[in-house]
């Protein structure tokens, strides 16, 4: 039984080094968004749907940013996003920000759709042109009254 023991005490320690090589690993993957080089910009929307601090920016579904804060203005009731962007990444003034998913399951995200001006958006200003998140069960359900309601109104022969 000693061998036993032996085989036992080196697997553990392969698993060990294993597990701290993948923290390792994974702390270095991970991007807080904390630095120096970004900016942040803000978005007013009339519904966020599902998305929350941490949430990715994408423009034309690159990942360029981090949403950081998602809050309800009190005064206007609009829910208010602001988030961090790489500092490389320029947007112009008249671009659209909007809520968009990943799918039918996936996660929750803000696209950047830039616009053409030549000016671009500085530090702590706001996306003017926005388009809140869009309610699936709201969709099919406008769809299957719409899709009823229009056949019921024809006459047998």
């Amino acid at each position: 039984m000693r061998g036993g023991a032996v085989l036992e005490t080196v697997l553990g320690l392969l698993v060990l080094v294993t597990a701290g090589a993948f923290l390792i690993y994974a702390q270095g993957q991970i991007d807080d968004g904390s630095g120096s080089d970004g900016y942040t910009l803000t978005a007013r929307f009339s519904s966020v749907g599902d998305l929350s601090r941490g949430a990715d920016v994408r423009v034309a579904g690159v990942p360029v940013g981090t949403v950081t804060t998602v809050r309800l203005d009190q005064e206007t009731y609009f829910a208010e996003a602001v988030f961090e962007l790489n500092g490389e990444i320029q947007i112009p003034a008249d671009s659209t920000a909007k809520i968009a998913t990943a799918g039918l399951i996936g996660g929750v995200f803000i696209e950047i759709e830039p616009g053409g001006d030549v000016d671009m958006l500085q530090a702590g200003e706001e996306i003017s042109f926005t388009q809140g998140a869009v309610d699936m069960f709201d969709l099919i359900g406008q769809a299957v009254m719409n899709r009823g309601s229009s056949g019921s109104g024809g006459s047998e022969s």
